[in-house]
């Protein structure tokens, strides 16, 4: 019996030893799957979530943090935009949160509104293109309009250049100007990339779509930046008593306050505004008129430059500001601004009392005065408490978010895989990269199947008085750093005109001094006699060689493929050294260049497909690779 009691607990202690070897093993698993997991969450970061630490992402789950990320995406990451489009202040998109509640009756209204627009893609931009902050995040839109050029132009990059007259280097590169016309600076362009990416904003749904609002503008990048975000100074300045910049009104035409919200109004029209919301009473083409004459002096002049055919100045119509481009823009510009005769030193510039402003936000009020009558039918229409149609804004946030609820799935779907999709963008449309990488590790792993098999063949068949001396040095080449041998590598093969070639990636790897070594012991564990018996049946050394070693050695083998290819593979420093022409950069210099103007989604994202292939190399061949490892050792 106390045998079998110091059996039982002899039995009982290696159990527990065998539980403890497992909990270690299982914690050493979850701190490499805990890093792993949030490396895939990290993946699916913008700069509204950068911030969070959770391994599953939280607008996953979260609402309010999928409508964050849907609301950067929307307005490109632009601050600016959003407070312009919604009039309202906000101080970071990680601060945005749900609306309360949406007012279907209104949204309705707002959305025939939208229907009755002419020629509306002047009137919007469509958001989830380029995210520049995140340097060059590609997003669903962008990805289309690309995918479309390509179609158009078969691919052929240097042809979509002659035709749209740009000058891309690549598809990855491809961009256009968003044509925000709200500011003076900004210029509407006709060119041909121009008037596709208005094609592609017509076909996209109100989910990527967001107006433009000359009142957010006038309040939001016009007052704020004069008076401060905060209203106290305005009123103090303005001697109001406005509760927040949303009360500030934006009148049609030149306000008959205070001196100073005339000075505002003007200097905003004059100088801020772009062209094209701004209109002049038919009146004023008389002073037009004296405008051009003090300028070109005769007819002939303005003909000639303004591609007309008029006899004189009482035949010239006054412009649509909405239709302007080229020398008759630049002119109108100038005449709303003021223009200066060099000569007379007359100031010319359109009469104040003949300004007006043409915006989305007017338009918007004349319908619901056209469709509704009063505003309390008004009110009544839509259950809202109004005093007056000027305190209507156009409900673009209930609108969007109401469009945010029917589609928070594909939502998740685009933001989840969009930044996979830029670090594919780039690596397929960018360069040759994956065609280098492909050729290099390709060769990489032929070489070092021939060279070093063929070496340790020699040291283990022939049983050379100099073996273990040689075997020394192959031993002391792993003691050298590659780093100290970059420099003399590199300036041996710009000596021999070898730089940006595969053979200079090649050709310093070509023998490995480890691999030589672990090979030459496999093959000492083969037994003589096979060899004798097979030379006794007229074997030549190459068939004892190829059909004999090589057939025998099969595990090792596909160890030192696995080496050779990762080494390929992983190269960065050396290929980045020798080739330094992006035409030869392999993947890794092409990643590393992605990653240095990359968000930290798109860094992330571009490490687990570089991990990818090894991974899938090392599971395809999972079984013969761990007899490679195993069986050397026990031999």
């Amino acid at each position: 019996m106390p045998i079998l009691h110091k059996v039982g607990r002899k039995h009982i202690r290696v159990r527990l030893l065998v539980a403890v070897l497992y909990a270690f093993a299982v914690a050493g698993g979850l701190t490499m799957i805990y890093p792993f997991a949030l490396m895939m969450s990290g993946s699916t970061k913008s700069a509204v979530d950068q911030k969070e630490m959770l391994i599953i992402p939280g607008f996953l789950s979260d609402e309010t943090l999928l409508y964050r990320k849907y609301i950067e995406g929307l307005f490109n990451e632009r601050l600016e935009m959003l407070r312009m489009a919604y009039d309202e202040e906000v101080s970071s998109f990680e601060k945005i949160d749900v609306p309360p509640e949406t007012n279907d009756a209104l949204v309705d209204s707002y959305r025939s509104f939208l229907e009755t627009l002419e020629d509306s893609t002047v009137f919007y931009t469509v958001g989830f293109l380029r995210i520049f902050t995140t340097r060059g995040l590609h997003m669903e839109v962008y990805r289309e309009f690309v995918r479309r050029l390509k179609e158009e132009f078969g691919g052929d990059i240097e042809k979509a250049n002659l035709e749209l007259g740009s000058t891309f280097p690549s598809w990855h590169a491809v961009w256009v100007d968003p044509q925000i016309p709200l500011e003076r600076i900004r210029k509407l362009s006709t060119d041909p990339l121009v008037m596709r990416y208005r094609a592609l904003k017509q076909d996209q749904p109100h989910l990527f779509r967001f107006y433009f609002s000359v009142e957010g503008m006038y309040r939001n990048m016009f007052l704020k930046p004069q008076y401060s975000r905060k209203i106290d100074l305005y009123n103090k300045s303005h001697e109001t008593s406005h509760t927040s910049y949303t009360d500030v009104p934006l009148p049609r035409r030149s306000p008959g306050g205070s001196s100073l919200e005339r000075k505002d109004w003007e200097r905003f029209v004059r100088e801020a505004l772009h062209v094209m919301w701004i209109r002049a009473d038919p009146e004023a083409v008389h002073a037009y008129r004296e405008f051009l004459h003090a300028k070109y002096l005769d007819i002939d002049s303005v003909n000639r430059i303004y591609d007309t055919d008029h006899t004189e100045f009482s035949d010239i119509s006054m412009p649509d500001s909405a239709a302007l481009d080229g020398i008759i823009e630049s002119d109108w510009t100038s005449y709303i601004r003021g223009w200066k005769d060099p000569d007379t030193g007359r100031l010319h510039s359109l009469p104040l009392e003949f300004l007006s402003i043409d915006s989305l936000d007017f338009r918007y009020r004349d319908y619901l005065r056209d469709t509704y009558g009063t505003i309390d039918q008004f009110n009544a229409a839509v259950g809202a408490g109004y005093s007056t149609y000027e305190q209507v804004r156009m409900p673009q946030k209930s609108h969007h978010y109401r469009e945010f609820l029917s589609s928070r799935n594909s939502l998740r779907w685009e933001f989840i895989t969009r930044n996979y999709a830029t670090v594919l963008h780039f690596m397929v449309l960018n360069g040759r990269a994956i065609y280098n990488t492909l050729i290099y590790c390709f060769l990489a792993v032929l070489t070092a199947l021939i060279v070093n098999p063929m070496a340790a063949y020699a040291l283990s068949r022939f049983q050379l008085p100099s073996t273990y001396k040689v075997l020394l040095f192959l031993m002391a080449t792993m003691a050298f750093p590659a780093m100290v041998t970059q420099i003399p590598v590199f300036l041996i093969l710009r000596n021999l005109n070898l730089l940006n070639t595969f053979w200079a990636l090649i050709l310093p790897g070509l023998a490995n001094g480890f691999l030589i070594f672990i090979l030459k012991g496999f093959f000492d564990s083969h037994p003589r006699e096979l060899y004798e018996c097979a030379a006794l049946d007229g074997a030549n050394e190459w068939v004892l060689f190829w059909r004999i070693t090589m057939n025998l050695s099969k595990p090792v083998l596909a160890f030192i493929a696995l080496m050779a290819f990762t080494a390929a593979y992983s190269n960065f420093m050396f290929a980045l050294l020798i080739c330094q022409d992006e035409r030869m950069w392999t993947l890794m210099p092409t990643l590393y260049q992605l990653q240095q103007r990359s968000h930290m989604g798109q860094t992330f994202a571009s490490l687990i497909i570089a991990a990818a292939p090894t991974f899938l190399v090392f599971l395809f061949a999972q079984n013969i690779i761990m007899r490679g490892i195993v069986v050397p050792v026990e031999k």
